[in-house]
């Protein structure tokens, strides 16, 4: 299944690459379940982000590689690509894109691939996810908001 959730922010688009970064992670971590980060490389081709997640009678790791970057005059984005997941998922794909917009502003935009494990699962989990990354909206309006406004 596939979702894109797209957020205006009033930053231009380096200024929010610069603020993708661990602390804004530790910002967009859901509610549920809790997660403790075990490593944050960035979002670089070749980095890893890996998580173990608590579901308080069990705990699983959901690892990601970052496996493309991208930068021109237009756009940022990055792609983590799940290697390592948690049982009910059996894919998993992440472009985190930033797009300069002519005033100055930046859309960013979550786009979604994933599977479920099993493939019916998928469907199940639909709202869960897209009401997790519909969260980080308010996250990214208030962490990329300009100073004077």
């Amino acid at each position: 299944m596939k979702f894109t959730i797209r957020t205006t922010v009033d930053q231009d688009y380096l200024t929010v690459k610069a603020g993708f970064n661990e602390s804004l992670f530790r910002k967009l971590a859901p509610p549920f379940p809790p997660l403790a980060l075990k490593r944050f490389d960035g979002s670089r081709k070749g980095d890893i982000v890996s998580m173990e997640l608590n579901f308080f009678l069990f705990k699983q790791t959901w690892t990601s590689l970052i496996t493309h970057d991208h930068t021109d005059a237009h756009q940022f984005y990055f792609i983590d690509e799940g290697t390592e997941l948690p049982f009910f998922l059996s894919y998993w794909k992440h472009k985190h894109v930033m797009v300069n917009l002519p005033d100055g502003r930046t859309e960013i935009r979550d786009e979604i691939a994933y599977k479920g494990r099993p493939t019916w699962l998928s469907a199940l989990l639909y709202p869960a996810l897209y009401v997790q990354f519909w969260m980080r909206k308010p996250i990214y309006k208030r962490i990329f908001k300009l100073e004077n406004a």
